[in-house]
């Protein structure tokens, strides 16, 4: 009896210290300014030695700033990358160190997966990062603090054409012209956590932005966005 009480309360205390957390998300930014025909189009997970520099590629060919979400351990390993980011005109933005989920981070994990990209993405970057993605978008109670404590803010998305199931370049294409409004926040990846991810966003990259152009929307980065 004594062992499964013990075990209610452990379950009881993760759930509100994970689940719980999400009830405080809607005050997380999911969209920008619903006046302006303006959209940001971000990307996840990278940055990627193959993908990455491709997808900087055509964003400076089309002339279209992007924000990137880093992991800070892949960032470590490609800083020449991430200062390409920022010398093009892109946002580096911070999507915790490791990527592993908030809802398997205590409070002292939590801290070190926010705080040691925040110091490594200033680092490279030349300046201070101001949003946060959390990975698979699962938050917990820790994040908000350590959020508050770097000046970051938690961003997620109101537009994913691909997320833990593949989806091919023509159909990515369509859900984003399909759903595109003004504020929008397009999540996109340009390293794998959906294998193949990256080469398929590439492929529907220029289609996406000129379908959006051709609608009158103006790619901007998320600071822009909210600003």
């Amino acid at each position: 009896m004594t062992l499964g009480r013990l075990a209610l309360g452990v379950a009881a205390a993760w759930g509100a210290y994970a689940w719980g957390a999400h009830v405080v998300t809607p005050a997380c930014v999911w969209r920008g300014d619903r006046a302006r025909r303006r959209v940001a189009l971000t990307f996840d997970d990278g940055p990627d030695p193959a993908w990455t520099p491709r997808v900087l590629d055509l964003l400076r060919e089309r002339r279209v700033p992007g924000s990137f979400f880093l992991v800070g351990e892949r960032a470590a390993r490609a800083p020449e990358t991430v200062r390409r980011m920022a010398a093009e005109g892109h946002e580096v933005a911070s999507h915790g160190w490791s990527h592993r989920s908030l809802w398997l981070c205590g409070p002292w994990r939590t801290g070190e997966e926010i705080g040691r990209t925040h110091a490594l993405l200033t680092a490279l970057a030349g300046s201070e990062p101001r949003h946060f993605r959390p990975p698979w978008g699962m938050v917990n109670a820790a994040m908000f603090g350590a959020l508050r404590r770097h000046g970051e803010r938690c961003v997620f998305w109101s537009i994913q054409p691909e997320g833990l199931r593949s989806a091919p370049p023509d159909l990515q294409v369509r859900h984003v012209l399909r759903r595109a409004h003004a504020g929008a926040i397009v999540d996109l990846h340009d390293a794998e956590g959906t294998p193949g991810a990256p080469e398929r966003v590439l492929a529907a990259l220029p289609a996406m932005i000129d379908g959006l152009r051709d609608a009158g929307y103006d790619p901007v980065t998320v600071t822009a966005l909210l600003g």
